[in-house]
């Protein structure tokens, strides 16, 4: 088995993580590494944690194998963990849930978030609703373009969603505004990091809340395996998307002693590699700091970070966490590169071989599975981490297929039965109408 005991007391994975923070957030910092070092294995909390995950998230999350796809693309045996049913429709919420039960404990009765994808965000406002919890969400205004379904389920669910118009107005600069917020609001705000970035602890809390994934994959797939006629216990490959990294952390950490067991990353390649227009921090950034943590960073001769694309507003960030780059770095796992086009076309093949729509972000790894299976023996197996379902990019994909789509009928200039005197007025609990 493969040793692995990471990070060290003081969060580094190797050369990459620490907590690079402003002076104004050390004591957060510190309170925050009390907290969760004092909660981490608390009977009480944990059974708690676990009573969410299963009442409320609905976990465990099924895998599923995916025959038709696996019959149609030869070779090898496909197999999807569907983190896409759970409650919210990400792996998110199981992060969030932690995080806001640290909240509570505590005493910290605001929360901020940062948002790509908006599923994020749409997991912490939906948890700090259950928690009564004030929510901020901060979002770029692209994303909030592109991700307009989820932008309207925070709101729903009782958030104050604020546009980010700075920058490439992407993930990278909500992250930046909702530090800003944090260092303004020290006192009363916890701040729900959503991917396994940022300063020491966030790496190891947001991978350990995640890492459910991949022990339930441990337990689920000898038997799954075993049916389908392949020769071993666990997979012979775990793909999974990477962004920040916290669904592939979630589904890998478990099986880094696992030596048989290829772990691949699939990054953002965008319009190609060689464009310069993706999100490939691991593949062609370099070390540096960025929001916290030294990791991969895309950035220029200068230091300065540099512009990044994707299809998937999930993926469209100049860094990656840091245990992914120590991760690379040690070679116990690869990383490669799927293009705008090749994940389009995997969300698609998706959609009509098994009946299930995948968010872009998870198509990459989808697509880079359909690439590898390829390769490989039909007793041999990829279990890939469908991270979330696909309904918030529907908007994006018909726009890119010039599909006849429209938002609401509103959009049409169509009404809807009820009419202007039967609208619905949100009251916030406890106001007067």
């Amino acid at each position: 088995m493969f040793e692995y005991q990471q990070p060290d007391a003081r969060g580094h994975f190797g050369m990459y993580g620490g907590s690079f923070v402003s002076e104004t957030l050390t004591h957060a910092i510190n309170e925050l590494k009390a907290a969760y070092a004092h909660y981490q294995f608390d009977p009480a909390f944990v059974a708690e944690f676990k009573n969410e995950l299963a009442h409320f998230v609905g976990r465990p999350s099924p895998i599923y194998h995916a025959d038709r796809m696996s019959r149609e693309q030869g070779g090898a045996q496909i197999f999807l963990k569907r983190e896409d049913l759970n409650h919210t429709g990400a792996h998110k919420i199981n992060n969030t849930i932690g995080q806001a039960m640290l909240a509570k404990r505590m005493g910290k009765p605001r929360v901020i978030a940062e948002t790509g994808a908006g599923q994020h965000g749409v997991a912490t406002a939906t948890i700090c609703a259950r928690y009564g919890l004030e929510c901020v969400v901060y979002m770029g205004s692209e994303d909030v373009k592109r991700q307009s379904p989820n932008v309207y389920r925070m709101k729903l669910l009782g958030a104050t969603v604020v546009p980010v118009e700075s920058g490439s107005k992407t993930l990278k600069d909500a992250l930046n505004e909702a530090m800003r917020d944090w260092v303004a609001h020290v006192d009363n705000t916890f701040y729900i990091i959503g991917t396994v970035a940022g300063p020491h602890p966030y790496p190891m809390m947001v991978r350990d809340f995640q890492s459910v994934i991949g022990n339930e994959c441990l337990v689920q797939m000898p038997e799954m395996l075993a049916a389908a006629g392949c020769k071993t216990e666990q997979p012979d490959a775990v793909l999974a998307c990477v962004g920040g990294g916290s669904n592939a952390m979630g589904i890998f950490h478990p099986y880094i002693a696992h030596q048989n067991t290829r772990l691949i990353g699939v990054e953002a390649a965008g319009e190609g590699l060689e464009s310069g227009k993706h999100s490939a921090s691991l593949q062609l950034g370099s070390p540096g700091v960025l929001h916290g943590n030294r990791t991969y960073v895309l950035q220029d001769d200068n230091g300065q970070v540099t512009e990044t694309h994707s299809i998937s507003a999930g993926l469209d960030y100049p860094g990656v966490g840091p245990e992914h780059a120590f991760l690379k770095d040690i070679g116990r796992a690869e990383y490669v590169g799927i293009t705008d086009t090749e994940a389009l076309a995997a969300f698609h093949y998706l959609c009509r071989t098994e009946g299930i729509i995948p968010a872009l972000e998870s198509s990459h790894a989808l697509a880079y599975a359909m690439k590898l299976a390829k390769t490989m023996r039909p007793d041999q197996s990829i279990l890939v981490n469908l991270s979330g379902r696909g309904d918030k990019d529907i908007g994006t994909v018909a726009d890119l297929s010039n599909a006849d789509f429209y938002c609401r009928p509103s959009c049409k200039g169509q009404s809807v039965k009820g009419g202007q005197e039967q609208v619905i007025h949100l009251v916030t609990p406890g106001a007067h109408a």
